[in-house]
């Protein structure tokens, strides 16, 4: 008897499993999208920024500009690698057989907008993440739309 079935025996552990890391998670794509939005955003902010007189003020909010739209990046590729690798299945492949491109390609616009401003590698990347929610909502049944998109992104 090994000390693991010992103790399994003792405490009366019993074994529980689940297709995924949160048993009967939510999954929605809407983090990846609010993400890939904020994106965005930095891109048109960064490259609206207007140097001006104050150094310090440009180079402040520049470098915070910067660092908001990599972390957002980082969470929109998070974000799609938990839908891609706990909630499609094989059955989702079979009937989206481009989902595995749309997710690779998704994942290399996130990282292309961590290292460049780019606005059209911006509003690509979420169009990516809008392709993806579009196959994803259609797993549930759902046509797939974000109407409070532009309101929730606010002015250009």
């Amino acid at each position: 008897m090994t000390l693991k079935s010992a103790l399994r025996r003792l405490l009366r552990v019993q074994e529980a499993s689940a297709h995924c890391d949160i048993p009967c998670g939510i999954y929605d794509p809407i983090s990846a999208k609010i993400a890939a939005q904020t994106v965005l955003k930095m891109v048109m902010r960064i490259q609206g920024l207007d140097a001006g007189d104050d150094q310090a003020a440009y180079q402040n909010t520049l470098s915070r500009y910067i660092t908001v739209k990599e972390q957002h990046a980082a969470l929109c590729k998070d974000e799609l690698d938990i839908l891609w690798h706990d909630y499609f299945r094989p059955d989702h492949l079979e009937a989206h057989p481009d989902l595995h491109d749309k997710f690779w390609n998704a994942a290399k616009l996130a990282g292309a907008n961590k290292q460049n401003v780019n606005l059209e590698s911006a509003q690509n990347l979420v169009s990516a993440v809008d392709d993806i929610a579009t196959i994803y909502w259609s797993t549930k049944g759902v046509e797939y739309s974000d109407p409070v998109a532009d309101v929730r992104f606010g002015p250009a």
